[in-house]
């Protein structure tokens, strides 16, 4: 259990630190992307520097609870963003941007599931 627990949490740090090459570099797919949607170049970077943070936490034990939030919401996003713009495909990469987004998720809300007594402990001591 303890093998699953941490690879819900390493899969989508690395799929996400994967693709901040692209979009720090400006590559043309991520300036695709971003264009399309009206939020280049602000909207790249400042998705980039998110998912490096959501990345970050997730590699951190104590932290993970807060990493799994956060890249559902950045996942969640990009699926979306997928579905109702974009589309599934993006310039001829079969789809796999959003599969591993897809993947990045249910790591996400696996890692929440499992961290879920954080919330209870962040609850009691904001009360």
């Amino acid at each position: 259990m303890k093998t699953l627990n941490l690879l819900a949490r390493i899969i989508p740090a690395i799929i996400m630190l994967q693709t901040l090459f692209f979009k720090f570099s400006a590559a043309p797919e991520s300036v695709y992307i971003f264009s399309s949607v009206g939020l280049e170049p602000w909207g790249r970077i400042g998705t980039g520097v998110l998912e490096l943070l959501a990345s970050f936490l997730l590699l951190l034990n104590r932290q993970a609870f807060w990493g799994a939030i956060l890249g559902i919401g950045l996942m969640i996003g990009a699926i979306f963003t997928h579905l109702l713009i974009l589309g599934i495909e993006v310039m001829d990469d079969r789809g796999q941007l959003f599969y591993m987004a897809l993947v990045a998720l249910i790591g996400c809300i696996y890692t929440l599931y499992q961290t879920r007594s954080t919330l209870k402990v962040f609850i009691y001591t904001m009360l």
